[in-house]
């Protein structure tokens, strides 16, 4: 049975947040990837496409998700579906540090406007 104790949980920074990942095929898994999200008050993280679904849970904090467009204040125990080949953009305008859980399939690619397409480490 593969237990990722927190200990052995990789982190990575990209953008101001910090990306803590548990599930990934490094860990054992072989479908889903899954991993804690920091995002530093004050933070705004670059609008992205994902070419894979994610599932978005707020566990503390607010933060303001635009998805495809349309901004949303959504806050702790609120969950966002981000469907795939959607635009992403999350910004953290409190002062307090935001904390997230998601969840989506290993091989998530992310589409910055720029054209630059990044695979994290902590989702492949």
């Amino acid at each position: 049975m593969p237990v990722v104790r927190s200990s052995e949980a990789v982190t990575h920074e990209i953008h101001g947040a910090r990306f803590v990942s548990y599930a990934t095929p490094l860990s054992g898994s072989r479908e889903l990837c899954a991993w804690r999200g920091e995002i530093p008050a004050g933070t705004k993280g670059p609008a992205h496409t994902v070419n894979r679904e994610e599932i978005f849970h707020l566990l503390a904090g607010e933060l303001l998700m635009t998805l495809d467009g349309r901004t949303e204040r959504i806050a702790a125990g609120d969950t966002v579906i981000v469907g795939r080949g959607a635009t992403l953009a999350v910004e953290n305008p409190t002062e307090e540090t935001a904390i997230s859980w998601v969840t989506t399939s290993i091989g998530l690619r992310a589409k910055l406007a720029d054209g630059t397409t990044i695979a994290p480490p902590w989702a492949n």
